[in-house]
């Protein structure tokens, strides 16, 4: 049995995962994606353009915004883009989400499309980049639904379904889906995207002090992939639920 963390949760267990598809009007799929405490509302665009040096080759592509609401954190913040430029750690988590939303889709398949997942937090009580990863494919699904609805896409231009999770290793043991007060006080950290069926996409990861056994290490990244092969299992049921067809966008 797994031993109980500050919050209750054993060592292997997630967070509550909660989906509000549907959010917002406008985009053409929007969720609300709560982990825990972790708030995040992400919307999907669809425009009919790629960037300039696309153009012309067949291809669509996939993009990430990701900004922290003003008052997500305990201490209100400033706006990313105040002072002209987003901020060092928006900046490369953004560009983790997309990279990460790409691993997911045959951009080959998709047209000369873009696909633009906007990613707000609007509670932050750590893991935001996991929790923007997991409910953003939410988000691109609905929106590679929607262009399959239109005739636009065919089956084949979904791989398959990923999610994102983080995991520490702290007092000898590795712990699942850190909150802030756990994340802020592990030896170690990893974030890792992974596919449903276990293929790794990315991990980002740092020993705080003293360097990780290899041993370890496997051990934590076992943890995460069992985590994430547990969020695609709810991706699925929410999309099914809502009526989005995810298993029409496979090969």
């Amino acid at each position: 049995m797994s031993e109980t963390r500050h919050d209750g949760r054993g060592t292997d267990s997630l967070r509550p995962v909660s989906m509000t598809l549907g959010f917002q009007k406008f985009p053409d799929g929007s969720v609300v994606y709560g982990s825990g405490e972790t708030k995040v509302l992400i919307a999907g665009s669809i425009a009919e353009k790629v960037r300039p040096w696309l153009a012309g080759k067949g291809r669509g592509w996939i993009t990430a915004e990701y900004a922290m609401h003003t008052c997500a954190t305990p201490e209100r913040r400033d706006r990313d883009g105040r002072r002209g430029r987003i901020d060092g750690r928006s900046s490369e988590i953004q560009r983790l989400i997309g990279r990460a939303l790409r691993a997911a889709v045959q951009t080959d398949k998709l047209g000369e499309r873009t696909i633009t997942v906007d990613c707000d937090v609007l509670d932050a009580d750590g893991g935001t980049r996991t929790a923007a990863i997991t409910g953003g494919y939410v988000s691109l699904v609905m929106c590679l639904d929607k262009l399959r609805k239109k005739g636009l896409v065919e089956p084949g231009v979904l791989r398959e379904p990923l999610a994102a999770v983080s995991v520490g290793y702290s007092d000898g043991r590795p712990l699942l889906d850190l909150d802030y007060v756990e994340d802020s006080a592990v030896d170690v950290d990893l974030n890792v995207v992974a596919t449903g069926s276990g293929r790794i996409v990315e991990v980002q990861g740092t020993a705080e002090g003293e360097p990780i056994e290899r041993a370890h290490f496997d051990q934590m990244l076992d943890l995460a992939l069992a985590g994430i092969a547990e969020l695609v299992e709810t991706q699925k049921k929410t999309l099914r639920t809502a009526g989005v067809e995810w298993e029409r966008l496979l090969a």
